[in-house]
């Protein structure tokens, strides 16, 4: 059965073989066509369609000399690699450009030959008419193969057309252009444009594709109305979180349903596939201007560097090594002690980027001699430290693991990087440092004072980058909500009062990199999170989403605060200033800093307290070195909490 199987499969290959074959040598006869046709249409309108039977003579000499320079510029130019179906404004740029590199040889032999090779000095309003017309005639071939090539696509398909939906394009830039003309193009998209949505007046019965802009988002309602409107899609490249919030809110008011292209800024680049569009997801909602970072300057501190991940397997530790990887390391250290985790990232890796040598270390960052080991073997020279405990309300009653991990293996890690002198070395932090009311807050606030105080001791440059929720990271708020609604609820809040700050996973990564490149060593970087968010708000949305009714389909309930948490976070502590760097969205926070002494002897009262397993002495002990924290309130009461949320829950009321 397997030999019948393999021979079926290598008389498929041979087919197409054959049939890619055959239509290149077509495609080579019908430009060998073209461009001698060109030539002698060229000759003939010079001399008025009566051509003498000297310029006969001349011009049979000269047309091998022609089109051998002309279909050696169309291959040396790549024209002969492009996919005719799909040519286009940058495959007719790379025309041109060949059109004018093949005039420049002709015209040279006509001004430099001498006379007695005049039977190769072609006239220049010939070499003209004839450039114009031949490269006119390559790229019309290939514009009617692509013509011919959908209608019988649209035609194979037409059976579909008939059941296709009618929609809305919100948004008549380039990026709605592209994406109407990838619809059209497909005959496999279910789609049908009726016209395009954009609040630019100026675009206004403009047409663009041969697509109507008919009106702004307030013309919505009627237009719905009118055309029998199935859903719109939102197509704007750079969609701010208002602005989906006031499309979709106009929509849910209509009741008609609102896609989106994932990934806009891709649009630009040529990347988007028509089948990825979707539902719009709270992500969208959440979603903030893109990210501008100095490529070159991340190039310079990553490329060909072995660049270390702790923490590879989770959600932060993932992206940064994929982010990581963009910039072509010499080598990619994966460190990460959940084997399943570090499985999933290492194989993500290796089929995206074949060529860079990654190694999957499994290995827990508190273990000093597994460490350096590690070290030893492998020699990094950039480490990416985003290996912790984050979730607070579990660390309340894991106080020892917490501080085993959070802050000696942090000290630990770090002592290793100034040891191997490692160029960098970077600790992901929280929002969750400043006035810690919980024990991973207070375990990520000596963090950041274990790095500053090692910035003193070692040559490498240690800093620290603070940022607060990530969207969709694991055991976030956004997977619980919509684990709750398939399960039909409630969905669940802690409290009314509850805001957080949200960034995506990649940005929140892109901007620690970036961070790294600018850090002299010492530095706390606070990245700008944007507005804060009313979780309940984030319920609700969430919700809709989902097609469901708050309070209607689905109920909120509220849980109450839990321990260790905060009615809202904060990114700097009062007193302490916002200084800027190059880059719009990393500050430097100034913070004041503890001597080397105190750090070191807090880490060793630590270090004995978490041997002997005594939570509340280690709380106590953290209380005492951050007197700024509320450590105390967290395990007597809530309310200091419920006090520092009156502030906050007034202003966003």
């Amino acid at each position: 059965m397997s030999t019948i199987s393999t021979n079926l499969d290598l008389g498929s290959d041979v087919r197409a073989l054959k049939f890619h074959l055959l239509s290149k040598r077509a495609q080579y006869s019908l430009d060998f066509f073209a461009l001698a046709s060109a030539f002698i249409v060229a000759y003939l309108l010079r001399f008025d369609f009566s051509l003498p039977r000297k310029e006969v003579i001349l011009a049979a000499t000269q047309l091998p000399l022609v089109l051998s320079i002309q279909l050696a510029v169309l291959y040396f130019c790549g024209i002969y690699k492009f996919i005719w179906r799909y040519v286009g404004l940058s495959e007719a740029k790379k025309i041109t450009n060949a059109a004018l590199l093949a005039a420049i040889p002709l015209i040279a032999l006509r001004l430099g030959l001498p006379d007695s090779l005049h039977e190769f000095r072609i006239p220049l309003s010939v070499i003209m008419i004839d450039t114009f017309l031949a490269f006119g005639g390559i790229l019309t071939l290939r514009v009617v193969r692509r013509e011919v090539h959908e209608r019988s696509h649209r035609k194979a398909t037409q059976g579909l057309a008939m059941r296709r939906k009618p929609v809305l394009l919100i948004g008549a830039g380039r990026a709605g252009v592209v994406t109407a003309t990838e619809i059209r193009s497909r005959g496999d998209v279910d789609l049908e444009i009726k016209g395009f949505i954009d609040d630019d007046p100026a675009k206004r019965h403009s047409v663009l594709q041969g697509i109507r802009v008919l009106g702004t988002t307030e013309d919505l309602p009627r237009l719905v109305k009118e055309l029998n409107i199935d859903h719109v899609i939102i197509s704007i490249a750079q969609a701010s979180r208002a602005d989906f919030r006031r499309i979709l809110d106009l929509c849910h008011s209509i009741r008609v349903n609102v896609r989106v292209i994932p990934c806009l800024y891709e649009i630009l680049q040529g990347k988007v596939k028509v089948s990825r569009i979707r539902d719009v997801e709270i992500e969208d909602l959440l979603g903030r201007d893109p990210v501008i970072l100095d490529e070159k300057s991340m190039e310079e501190f990553l490329a060909g560097k072995a660049v270390m991940v702790t923490g590879a397997g989770g959600s932060i530790g993932s992206e940064l090594a994929r982010q990581v990887a963009c910039f072509n390391p010499s080598n990619l250290l994966l460190v990460e002690r959940a084997e399943c985790s570090l499985f999933t990232v290492d194989r993500e890796l290796r089929g995206r980027f074949p060529d860079i040598p990654i190694h999957a270390l499994v290995g827990d960052i508190t273990d000093r001699a597994r460490m350096r080991s590690i070290f030893a073997a492998h020699q990094p020279e950039v480490v990416l430290h985003a290996a912790a405990h984050k979730h607070v309300p579990m660390m309340e009653s894991n106080t020892v693991e917490a501080v085993k991990n959070n802050v000696l293996g942090t000290e630990r890690l770090g002592k290793l990087a100034g040891e191997f002198g490692v160029e960098a070395f970077i600790l992901i932090s929280t929002d969750k440092a400043v006035r810690p009311t919980s024990v991973m807050g207070a375990t990520k606030r000596i963090a950041e004072l274990v790095v500053q105080d090692l910035d003193g001791r070692y040559d490498t440059r240690y800093v620290a980058v603070r940022f607060g929720n990530v969207i969709g990271s694991a055991g976030s708020v956004i997977p619980i909500f919509r684990e709750q609604i398939m399960n039909g609820g409630p969905v669940t809040v802690t409290h009314p009062d509850m805001v957080r700050y949200f960034m995506t996973i990649s940005e929140a990564s892109r901007l620690v990199l970036q961070a790294g490149t600018i850090g002299n060593g010492g530095e706390i970087f606070i990245l700008d999170m944007g507005e804060p968010v009313r979780i309940l708000d984030l319920a609700k949305q969430t919700i809709q989403l989902s097609g469901l009714r708050p309070h209607e389909d689905i109920d909120i309930v509220f849980t109450g605060v839990r321990p260790g948490e905060k009615l809202f976070e904060e990114l700097q502590t009062t007193g302490e200033e916002l200084a800027k760097t190059v880059h719009p969205k990393i500050f430097i926070g100034k913070i004041a800093g503890y001597s080397p002494e105190m750090i070191q002897q807090a880490v060793e009262r630590l270090t004995d307290l978490a041997r002997k397993g005594w939570s509340q002495e280690l709380r106590r002990e953290m209380h005492e070195l951050l007197p700024e924290s509320r450590l105390e309130a967290t395990s007597g009461g809530l309310e200091a909490l419920e006090e520092l949320s009156v502030g906050m829950s007034a202003t966003l009321n």
